[in-house]
């Protein structure tokens, strides 16, 4: 596996990191992910979960649009699937 499967998914989240719109705090949670998934080091499992539990802890933030939860809905059932198809 690597970076290029996640393309679809860095494409969500480069969305929701230069959209103005979405809160600071929403967006550096967005850009932690992204680090996650195209850093060195760790395991393909580590990275993806890493990646969703960070976006977990930002879903039910009441300053978030509507729009961009649905997304980050989108990236964690997308790297759900990736995390499933590695075991």
């Amino acid at each position: 596996m690597d970076v290029a499967e996640f393309g679809g998914v860095v494409t969500l989240l480069d969305e929701i990191i230069n959209d103005r719109t979405v809160p600071k705090n929403i967006r550096s949670s967005a850009e932690a992910s992204k680090n996650y998934l195209i850093g060195d080091g760790e395991s393909w499992e580590m990275k993806i979960s890493t990646a969703i539990h960070t976006l977990d802890e930002i879903i039910n933030d009441p300053n978030m649009p509507i729009y961009a939860r649905t997304k980050i809905w989108n990236v964690v059932s997308a790297l759900e699937q990736k995390r499933r198809e590695l075991g």
